[in-house]
């Protein structure tokens, strides 16, 4: 978010291994600010951030509310996978209806997809998107 890489330590990554990130980047103007998680595998498992960096996430999956600064509960477990499209666009999982009217009373324009066969298996939107890094 923004310059700012946020790693989960826990689950799949050390905190050797946010150590190593954070050397890969640096010079590139970016810092790597891990955050302990337990609950879930991944951190975007637990969070994600709109495209005003507002992070959202289902409270009771998320380790440590008090590490967003601008913090945004949403009110179903799947509203806290969101993939941003543009500055005013965010693609969800069609789960999660009252998370999607929140984003949408925010002025987002919200693209709903049927991801339940992934959900099978733990995966989301999120899982399913590959982004661009910034240090390209």
């Amino acid at each position: 978010m923004g310059s700012v890489v946020y790693v989960g330590v826990g689950g799949r990554t050390t905190q050797a291994g946010a150590q190593a990130l954070a050397r890969a980047v640096a010079g590139t103007g970016h810092t790597v600010e891990p955050v302990p998680i337990s609950s879930t595998l991944h951190l975007k498992s637990q969070v994600t951030a709109l495209p005003d960096g507002t992070v959202v996430g289902f409270p009771d999956l998320v380790d440590q509310v008090s590490a967003w600064p601008r913090f945004l509960a949403v009110p179903e477990p799947e509203g806290a996978h969101v993939v941003v499209l543009a500055d005013d666009t965010v693609l969800m999982s069609d789960a999660a209806p009252r998370s999607a009217d929140l984003f949408r009373s925010r002025g987002l324009s919200v693209i709903e997809v049927d991801v339940s066969e992934f959900v099978k298996l733990e995966g989301c939107v999120t899982c399913l998107s590959v982004r661009q890094h910034p240090f390209d």
